[in-house]
């Protein structure tokens, strides 16, 4: 969706539909950038310093300088100002040249995906360390994707050529066995999630988290996808495996809206 207000660093709020990014940028001639997405609440936006600092760890990833903090911060709130809603998704992005911020409605469709959940297709996939950054290197993923949509499915399941189950190419996957939630390990070529992070702390149940087969996912009572913008979204069926949405997805959802609203 196009964004509601941008702002460069340097320049302050500029027009949505000016360009931002000069020609010769890295960014664009080799992919050489870094991102950040997260959720605003009440014109608030959430776990912001989490998203900073996973932004930070982002640009060392890439051998890009550090963002200045402080200055994302700014321009987080002349975006969320001016967009003049209260529920919005806030993106930076970082070039090491310019560091730009944007505001944008969320997809009006969501909370129906959420009670009927998703469907994703397993596409296997060989992932290196740069798996472990936000970066605007996305194509990859993006591929999955599409290739999950021509299958009939809304989204991929990343597994590796050895069957372990990685993530999907915007979310981390849970599932649910009996009273036990399981999740990948960030020893995975997988990225660490702010809203993974936050619901292992919110959970209730005890997690296992490991690297785990697909077979051991499959056999799973209930799944769900966990990210920042989608929040927790259940999983509906894996390729041509039905779950039914199960009170683990719904109590982490309430427990992440509880924590997000207070």
């Amino acid at each position: 969706m196009n964004p509601l207000a941008v702002a460069v660093s340097g320049r302050g709020l500029v027009d949505p539909g000016e360009p931002v990014f000069g020609a010769a940028d890295d960014a664009l001639l080799r992919g050489r950038a870094v991102f950040e997405t997260l959720r605003v609440y009440g014109g608030r936006p959430f776990l912001l310093d989490a998203h900073l600092e996973r932004l930070r760890a982002s640009s060392a990833r890439m051998r890009l300088p550090a963002p200045d903090l402080s200055d994302c911060q700014k321009l987080a709130m002349l975006v969320v100002n001016a967009a003049d809603e209260t529920e919005l998704a806030l993106r930076f992005y970082w070039t090491a040249t310019t560091l730009v911020a944007t505001a944008g409605p969320i997809a009006p469709d969501l909370e129906q995906l959420r009670a009927r959940g998703v469907r994703l297709a397993v596409v296997r996939s060989s992932r290196g360390a740069l798996a472990r950054a936000k970066s605007t290197s996305y194509a990859e993923n993006m591929i999955a994707q599409e290739d999950a949509i021509e299958l009939g499915a809304d989204d991929a399941l990343l597994v590796d050529p050895d069957g372990i189950v990685l993530e999907a190419p915007t979310a981390n996957i849970w599932w649910r066995i009996g009273d036990r939630l399981f999740t990948p390990s960030l020893e995975l070529p997988i990225l660490a999630g702010v809203t993974r992070s936050l619901l292992l702390e919110l959970s209730r149940d005890p997690v296992g988290v490991g690297g785990h087969r697909l077979e051991h996912l499959l056999a799973a009572d209930e799944a769900f996808l966990t990210s920042s913008v989608r929040e927790v979204m259940p999983v509906r069926a894996i390729d041509e495996n039905e779950f039914v949405p199960g009170p683990a997805a719904a109590a982490l959802q309430a427990a992440l809206r509880e924590r997000a609203l207070a």
